[in-house]
């Protein structure tokens, strides 16, 4: 992996188990699926009426279940000896608290993943995790397992203030306003990569530790000792100063060693550290100060040191982040992906703990910002994601920021590129894995620019939507179906009604299996549009088979509208399959 960036479509613990390898990873950082900005269902099934519906969004897609139960079993068995005892009795005191239920199922699904990426990292490596703070809790306890039991440390809990302040009180709600996420950070070992950042001071700071300004230059500055309770520097140095005639507010350094012959007017006095304080500079640093204007002396003769404000980095970084604002609907790098960091936020975490040409893993990778702002910070990036959409979504982000051909540079793994992998994803034995075949049908056909259709109720069968340019200011709607297996000459009738109920001037069925001879003519009968501004003359429904996609590049050629691409990205839903 050294040279390349990898994109891995796919549930993220198979690609960690299988295709990444140990001690690989410089930065992991990670973003679940039902954590910043969402709230979890409360393990007591005390649930307030404000909080009822994000439960049962969460209940209903994390679910205890046979994955769930054995993730369970791998973990309280321990047969390949992946977990730390800790972590075992974690888990099986959990049950006992928390009952056989949705959030013991998605902990769970965290435990077995947390803890490939704590294998991958590098001994030097470090791991953050966004959520917020319901289930922060636990969550930190399952952390400690898998990375304080194993040689790892516990570094921070950073706060962000992810959105400003509101007033609930009108809704009848009784607590304080909930504006922040939580991110964890623990390292692999004791002496991780760190990279100290800064932030502005603020003018209040400036203003009661900067108040002197330098006369001639304007420059702020500060006086700081030059002294300390250890030695340091040269500590037989005596330093010589002379107050210069006429001015009975400043001393000013001489820098000779010796002074035989003093100069008249001029009062000397040897300034050596005192009262159990060594100088904690060297003679030639001390002299470079003094040649440089650098000094300041007290009326006992003491020196100081000027600290410009200009030259200063500015504040080390606290663990409570109020400057990083979150995205706004106007902001340039929006993509309308509901829980969408600040590309600000990812730089923060990868600069402070990682360099350049490092190796940064984001195992949920959702829009690709981790991925983005790894790239623009000269790093190699994988990323893992288990719904197609969100491929989609970041090799759209990379083109555009960074062009189509580094985006052919990326490594591509997961992604059907024959009927045999094409096959196997349209017959994943889990449901929930199995509709990705659709979504990657439609999105793949459509060069990632239509709209997949969530949730279908009363659209019937139909898969995504696009809409296609017919003027300048115009554009009509084509509709699409998928279908795996079993297709027969009513599916293009049912195609057929979708589009008048649905107004939609074309639509195209995408089918793994060979369409019949009677699907074609029934197809060829619904007639063909008529691209005025094309000049060209369309099907009306067509049929397209997998096969052609994959094998001859078959896509889609009608000019799509601008309008489709915001249409598509918002029409991503955040709710990402919960891999267990």
């Amino acid at each position: 992996m050294a040279n390349n960036n990898f994109l891995f479509y796919g549930d993220n613990l198979e690609v960690l188990r299988n295709k990444i390898k140990d001690e690989t990873v410089d930065l992991c950082y990670i973003d679940p699926p039902f954590n910043s900005q969402r709230n979890y269902n409360q393990i007591y099934n005390n649930i307030g009426t404000e909080d009822a519906a994000l439960a049962q969004a969460f209940t209903d897609t994390w679910v205890w279940d046979a994955m769930a139960i054995a993730g369970y079993e791998e973990i309280v068995d321990n047969a390949c000896g992946r977990f730390s005892s800790q972590t075992v009795e974690l888990i099986k005191g959990l049950r006992g608290v928390l009952r056989e239920g949705s959030l013991l199922a998605y902990i769970i699904s965290l435990t077995l993943r947390i803890t490939e990426i704590q294998r991958v990292l590098k001994k030097e490596g470090s791991f953050y995790l966004h959520c917020d703070p319901t289930a922060s809790h636990y969550i930190k306890l399952v952390l400690d397992g898998i990375f304080c039991s194993n040689g790892g440390d516990f570094k921070n809990e950073v706060v962000w203030k992810r959105t400003t302040a509101h007033s609930d009180t009108k809704q009848g709600l009784k607590r304080y306003g909930k504006i922040h996420d939580v991110l964890f950070f623990y390292s692999k070992g004791r002496k991780p990569v760190f990279n100290t950042q800064y932030t502005p001071y603020e003018q209040s700071y400036i203003e009661s530790h900067y108040r002197n300004v330098e006369p001639g230059t304007n420059r702020r500055y500060r006086t700081g000792d030059l002294t300390g309770n250890k030695p340091g520097g040269d500590t037989e140095f005596l330093w010589r100063v002379k107050r210069v005639a006429g001015n009975d507010s400043r001393w000013e350094a001489d820098l000779g060693d010796e002074y035989n012959t003093p100069n008249p007017g001029i009062e000397y006095k040897a300034v050596p550290p005192y009262n159990g304080r060594y100088w904690a500079y060297s003679k030639d640093n001390l002299i470079e100060y003094a040649t440089q204007g650098r000094l300041i002396h007290t009326e006992s003769g003491m020196p100081e040191y000027k600290r410009y404000l200009d030259e200063m980095p500015g504040m080390p970084l606290q663990d409570i982040w109020t400057d990083i604002n979150p995205l706004n609907s106007q902001a340039n790098e929006r993509l309308d992906y509901p829980t969408q960091k600040p590309l600000t936020l990812l730089e923060r975490v990868i600069n402070s703990s990682s360099n350049e040409g490092d190796v940064i893993l984001d195992a949920y990778c959702g829009c690709g910002t981790t991925i983005d702002a790894a790239q623009k910070l000269k790093r190699k990036w994988i990323g893992i994601d288990i719904t197609y959409q969100s491929i989609a979504v970041i090799l759209r982000r990379l083109e555009k920021t960074y062009g189509k051909a580094f985006v052919e540079t990326i490594v591509l793994n997961g992604i059907p590129k024959d009927m045999k992998s094409a096959t196997a994803l349209a017959h994943k034995k889990d449901d929930r894995l199995r509709k990705e075949f659709e979504k990657w049908a439609v999105l793949t056909y459509t060069n990632n620019r239509a709209v997949i259709n969530e949730k279908k109720g009363a659209d019937g069968g139909i898969d995504g939507i696009a809409y296609f340019r017919t003027g300048k200011k115009d554009n009509a709607k084509i509709i699409f179906q998928v279908k795996s297996g079993n297709v027969k000459r009513s599916d293009i009738a049912t195609i057929r009604g979708d589009m008048v109920k649905m107004d939609a001037a074309m639509a195209v069925f995408l089918t793994l299996e060979e369409p019949t001879k009677p699907m074609h003519a029934d197809a060829k009968a619904a007639g063909a549009y008529n691209h005025v501004e094309m000049g060209k003359s369309y099907d009306r429904i067509a049929i397209v088979t997998i096969r052609e996609m994959l094998e001859e590049g078959r896509r889609l050629e009608i000019p799509m509208s601008m309008e489709v691409l915001k249409a598509a990205q918002k029409a991503i839903n955040e709710e990402q399959i919960p891999m267990f």
